[in-house]
């Protein structure tokens, strides 16, 4: 059976917990999108672990993982990642592979990426990994896969320093090397879990143009990403936050206001820990925005919702989430694709109780307090999808599974 996970936002949704948490039923990990600019954090038994390319589950000691042709690959930061968790136990060799026809990023492609947003007039707030450059040699056909490692005629176009860093790594990329659509094909009775990254809004066909990611990082991603076709993809998640964040530019209409709500976006940010993975920058924080959650829903056929961080709301006596925009006196209620028009827009809040506990300690979805089930409730009738887990901590216990993941 094939399950996706993918963000339902604009990213650092905690699809990383949520990919190790149901990679314990599954045997093969996939991660279809992104590069060394995402970033999983995951917590066993109280112990942090930050993945960046590595796919979530290779810390079931019985899984393997493959990073897939939508990934693009930076072989010193994934070298790096791999001695991080040898260092902390988790023996990961003959568990890894790599598709042959995922792009390498190159060390020069950094600074290239930083100059291009640099020199943009509307910049996009890129993390300076080379990712977006990457992506952009894929699609000129100027690019590097790993099956042209050992092409002879395409190495000689390679500079000097390109193959200079790139021998240090070349024999071992070699060796986690598979073709990935015959290892599909080979798999296709197990369970496979297909992990996204960055979000459904930050998707480059249907997210928030040009302020995007450079990959696929819709549900559509985990077929094209990872050599198997759409019609064998069984269920997708939609993994969210209870309340919105965004890092880099573009518009976000539910983000609080500094002035009016400052204290509020201190409060959500600091409880959250809304700081970036891998580059440390604070997010932007606002309301849980309904309606981009709808859009994400239909565009991608997201089966069911995953709703994680519920728990940052516990002090608080009143939750506000976004029902409809306003748009120069116009009520809005579907997802605009022009730029000015979500620029302009402005939440229109409904008020929720809060239930002023502690959520953290419960063991499952029955026990949580009325308010936080009203709440569960009406985001599942505004978006017409079930909520199918709901996330309270950043510990795999402290997870509500509300069905069965693996049943077609």
């Amino acid at each position: 059976m094939n399950v996706v996970v993918m963000g339902a936002q604009w990213g650092d949704e905690g699809k990383g917990k949520i990919v190790d948490y149901l990679a314990q039923d599954a045997k093969y990990v996939c991660r279809f999108a992104g590069g060394a600019n995402a970033g999983h954090t995951i917590v066993v038994d109280g112990k942090k672990y930050a993945l960046h390319q590595v796919p979530s589950g290779i810390l079931y000691p019985n899984k393997s993982v493959i990073l897939g042709s939508g990934m693009v690959i930076e072989p010193e930061a994934l070298f790096n990642e791999l001695k991080m968790l040898t260092e902390n136990g988790v023996n990961w060799e003959g568990r890894v592979f790599i598709s042959d026809r995922a792009h390498l990023t190159l060390p020069g492609y950094r600074q290239m990426d930083k100059d291009r947003d640099a020199a943009r007039k509307r910049p996009i707030g890129t993390t300076g990994r080379g990712i977006g450059t990457t992506y952009s040699q894929k699609a000129e056909r100027d690019g590097i896969r790993l099956a042209d490692l050992d092409w002879d005629e395409k190495w000689n176009d390679l500079d000097d320093a390109d193959k200079e860093f790139l021998n240090q790594y070349k024999e071992q990329l070699l060796k986690m090397r598979i073709d990935i659509a015959a290892k599909m094909w080979e798999i296709r009775k197990e369970n496979i879990l297909f992990e996204g990254a960055q979000g459904a809004m930050l998707d480059i066909d249907s997210g928030t143009y040009p302020y995007v990611s450079s990959g696929a990082s819709g549900s559509y991603g985990a077929s094209s990403g990872s050599g198997i076709g759409p019609r064998a993809l069984d269920k997708v998640y939609g993994v969210f936050k209870a309340y919105e964040t965004r890092v880099g530019n573009g518009p976000m209409p539910t983000e609080f206001n500094a002035e009016s709500e400052g204290e509020l976006c201190d409060y959500v940010r600091k409880t959250g820990n809304e700081f970036g993975v891998t580059t440390g920058r604070a997010r932007r924080c606002g309301y849980l925005d309904l309606v981009a959650l709808r859009y994400a829903c239909h565009v991608n056929s997201i089966d069911s919702l995953v709703l994680t961080h519920l728990d940052v709301y516990d002090e608080m006596e009143e939750i506000e989430a976004c029902v409809a925009y306003d748009i120069d006196g116009k009520i809005v209620t579907d997802f605009p694709t022009s730029i000015p028009a979500l620029n302009k827009a402005k939440p229109v809040l409904q008020k929720f109780k809060g239930w002023k506990c502690s959520i953290k300690e419960l063991k499952k979805y029955s026990q949580l307090p009325k308010q936080a089930k009203e709440y569960v409730d009406f985001i599942e009738d505004f978006t017409g999808t079930k909520v199918g887990i709901v996330s309270v901590g950043p510990d795999r216990v402290q997870t509500f599974n509300r069905e069965k993941i693996w049943k077609k």
